[in-house]
């Protein structure tokens, strides 16, 4: 008996507080990824393409970077083996099998085999400034975008503010929820702004860093080019 008065007497206090004030019973809304993004606004729709854009290009440079340096690991091991074997046709059909700006690079140099060495350096040198200026197509975008998307994100956080004041001025009245529900949702460019310019900058810098050790890898492979060449007997 003492516990059902009990319980009964719990629930009369419970429904005497739901009654008095309805806000309690009800859970906090919750704040979904996908519903704060539509509430930016406008400027969402240019840093959505921006996000679009910058990883476009990042698998597109990355996997035409990675596919230009497969089969290069025995690449001048198997050129020297010819070259001093005199086989200079046999080295000519192995770079053009390669297929990579290595490989046409030292082809290039091996067409010019018994010009001066300044040729062939020169030769081998335009060639590869033609072939990293491939690599390095449209790296340059990811750079801007990683600088114009926290911008464009900020100006629609700007705008917002600017129209929430306007909104304050016509009523003539301060409304704190107005205001700080106004701020959060604007808030939200640049928020997006930032998240898609610290990825697209990072992302330009690993497509970088993947050029520089490819030219590092053409530059000492070219350098080995040309001291095979200036031995003794070729």
């Amino acid at each position: 008996m003492i516990a059902l008065l009990i319980q009964d007497t719990t629930q009369v206090l419970q429904d005497t507080a739901n009654a008095i004030n309805p806000t309690l019973s009800q859970p906090a809304p919750e704040l979904h990824f996908i519903d704060l993004l539509f509430k930016g606004g406008w400027v969402m729709i240019p840093l959505a393409f921006l996000a679009f854009l910058a990883l476009v290009i990042f698998v597109e440079r990355y996997l035409t970077i990675k596919k230009s340096t497969k089969d290069e690991s025995n690449l001048m091991v198997q050129i020297r083996t010819y070259i001093q074997s005199g086989n200079l046709e046999g080295a000519s059909a192995l770079l053009r099998n390669n297929n990579s700006p290595l490989s046409r690079m030292l082809q290039k140099g091996l067409k010019r085999i018994g010009r001066p060495i300044k040729d062939i350096e020169g030769a081998i040198e335009n060639v590869g400034k033609l072939e990293v200026s491939k690599l390095e197509k449209n790296i340059s975008i990811l750079g801007i975008v990683a600088g114009i998307a926290p911008m464009l994100g900020f100006v629609g956080t700007i705008v917002g503010v600017i129209t929430i004041f306007h909104q304050v001025s016509i009523k003539g009245a301060i409304e704190i929820g107005t205001i700080s529900g106004g701020l959060y949702t604007k808030m939200i460019t640049s928020a997006t702004g930032l998240i898609i310019g610290i990825i697209a900058y990072v992302l330009y810098h690993i497509l970088n860093i993947m050029v520089e050790k490819i030219i590092l890898k053409m530059e000492t492979d070219a350098i080995d080019f040309i001291d095979l060449l200036e031995e003794p007997g070729k």
